[in-house]
């Protein structure tokens, strides 16, 4: 039985455990998914979603709970995780915000990225477009941005996994998996499936 955990301060987060259970469906796993809210609901997840929302706020209360600290630990030690828009933020090593440079936030601090906060501005605050992601198949995905960070530096140990305008949207470290928009929002699971089959890998 797979135990999957979303961590649950803010965000999409009912909408990330439909997909999680959608995706398992699909690969016909039997599967539960929990809400983290504290650092005990971490025991027995075999894989964890770190939903978008204010990347600020979900840093200072997981911090503030212990949550911060306790998803470190685990993910340097292995636990998968899969981080979207703000998860993203929270995963990279280093942050800045396109219109007040450099910041400081509690991070999780685990993916060699870099980070651009609020890097498409007020003009582009929400856009769709399809993306071309080999490791899912010929079928493009539906890519939703909301008020998108941009992946501006890699690691060498870093895979990326799709691009859009010259710059990572999707990218993976070992069992570490970061997207810069919201597969949640749409109805393909794809990315959830790439995320458990890597986690059960």
């Amino acid at each position: 039985m797979l135990k999957l955990g979303v961590v649950a301060i803010q965000g999409a987060v009912s909408e990330h455990v439909q997909s999680l259970k959608l995706a398992m469906a699909r690969l016909g796993l039997d599967g539960d998914v929990k809400l983290v809210k504290k650092s005990i609901d971490l025991e027995n997840v075999q894989g964890v979603v770190i939903p978008g929302g204010e990347s600020t706020v979900i840093g200072r209360v997981a911090e503030r709970t212990g949550l911060l600290s306790a998803l470190r630990e685990r993910i340097e030690n292995g636990l998968p995780v899969f981080g979207t828009c703000a998860g993203t933020i929270l995963l990279a090593k280093e942050v800045r915000d396109a219109k007040v440079g450099k910041v400081e936030q509690p991070l999780i601090g685990v993916m060699d990225i870099k980070i651009i906060r609020n890097y498409y501005g007020r003009q582009k605050e929400s856009f769709e477009v399809d993306l071309d992601i080999p490791a899912l198949g010929s079928k493009p995905f539906r890519g939703v941005f909301i008020r998108a960070p941009a992946i501006e530096f890699v690691g060498d140990n870093v895979k990326i996994l799709a691009t859009y305008d010259g710059l990572p949207v999707l990218v993976q470290q070992d069992k570490m998996l970061a997207a810069t928009f919201h597969p949640e929002l749409t109805n393909d699971t794809r990315i959830h499936e790439f995320f458990i089959k890597n986690a059960l890998s």
